[in-house]
């Protein structure tokens, strides 16, 4: 891995070197490798507590970069819409419609496709407790969009996020899965019991 390593010198804004300075205060380093182009897909992984959440808000001011999550349709919806859908929008959250399936991997390709700049990032795990393997929608938006991957890491043993590893996608799932696991490799969530295997 390529030692792509932050530091306050690196970053020109104020609200950057706050969140790389507050990181750095409970023992956090970021490693952030410029992107491949304007487009692509950032899997995140293991995601088995709610502080990766905070650690990644922190990781994603000191980058600023615009990337975009997607969220329960409910949460920007109704009340608690109202309530903090303004906020989650403004942090680069996104509904996603859960009950309409049908085409949804479509629709991100061409949302990705017809954008200037679009960085979707994905939980594969798609939840904080153990399961056996991954969802696969990371995957097949990748692959339809015809944009690259891009690996996160929130490794809690040695309190390193890393951003840096790019995989272009062949289309070969067995391929690609050991290409995936490699940029893991390694790495340990916060309850490390709860990381789900790679394979979707």
């Amino acid at each position: 891995m390529t030692n792509h390593l932050l530091t306050i010198q690196d970053l020109p804004t104020g609200r950057q070197r706050c969140a790389l300075r507050l990181l750095a205060l409970f023992g956090w380093r970021v490693h952030f490798a410029p992107l491949p182009g304007p487009r692509g897909v950032v899997i995140v992984y293991p995601h088995t507590s709610n502080l990766d959440f905070f650690v990644g808000l922190l990781a994603k001011w000191a980058i600023d970069l615009p990337f975009h999550w997607l969220g329960k349709e409910a949460l920007f919806q109704g009340f608690i819409g109202t309530l903090i859908g303004p906020v989650l929008r403004a942090l680069g959250g996104e509904p996603i419609e859960r009950k309409a399936s049908t085409g949804a991997i479509e629709r991100l390709a061409k949302r990705i496709q017809d954008a200037d700049w679009y960085w979707l990032v994905l939980t594969p795990e798609g939840t904080r407790s153990y399961r056996d393997s991954w969802r696969s929608g990371f995957y097949h938006i990748a692959l339809a969009a015809k944009v690259p991957l891009v690996t996160a890491s929130f490794d809690y043993a040695t309190k390193t996020i890393n951003v840096e590893t790019v995989i272009s996608l062949t289309g070969n799932k067995e391929a690609d899965r050991a290409a995936i696991v490699s940029a893991y490799a390694g790495v340990r969530g916060y309850t490390p019991e709860n990381a789900g295997a790679i394979d979707w």
